[in-house]
């Protein structure tokens, strides 16, 4: 199995709405796997499989106290996704800082000239 570096691991574990939704949910506050499992129509297993790639790309710990399980969001992995997405942000601001430009040129232009069939 390939390995992917922790981008690709967190985007790849992203991809997927349940784990988004599980996410979500851990953002409220920590969680066992059956508080998680409680609004989806699939199977402990299937959470379970859901949580190990959450965990996998570092986005997820779980710990143990006692029987309990609780699952816990690990919201620095996903400053790896911000950062990367930062570059794009700033190409995308500038582009329309661009485009207002362009199109306050365009209105000044038109403002300036004589408008046809208006007599004094």
């Amino acid at each position: 199995m390939q390995t992917l570096d922790p981008l690709s691991a967190t985007l790849s574990a992203l991809a997927d709405p349940t784990r988004r939704a599980i996410l979500a949910r851990l953002s409220r506050g920590e969680a066992t796997v059956n508080e998680l499992a409680e609004p989806f129509d699939i199977s402990l297993p299937a959470v379970s499989r859901h949580l190990k790639v959450l965990e996998t790309a570092g986005l997820i710990s779980r710990g143990r106290e006692a029987q309990w399980r609780p699952c816990r969001l690990e919201a620095d992995a996903l400053k790896g996704v911000d950062d990367w997405l930062a570059r794009y942000r700033r190409f995308w601001t500038q582009s329309f800082d661009r485009m207002d430009a362009y199109i306050a040129e365009l209105k000044a232009k038109d403002a300036s000239k004589p408008k046809k069939g208006k007599r004094k």
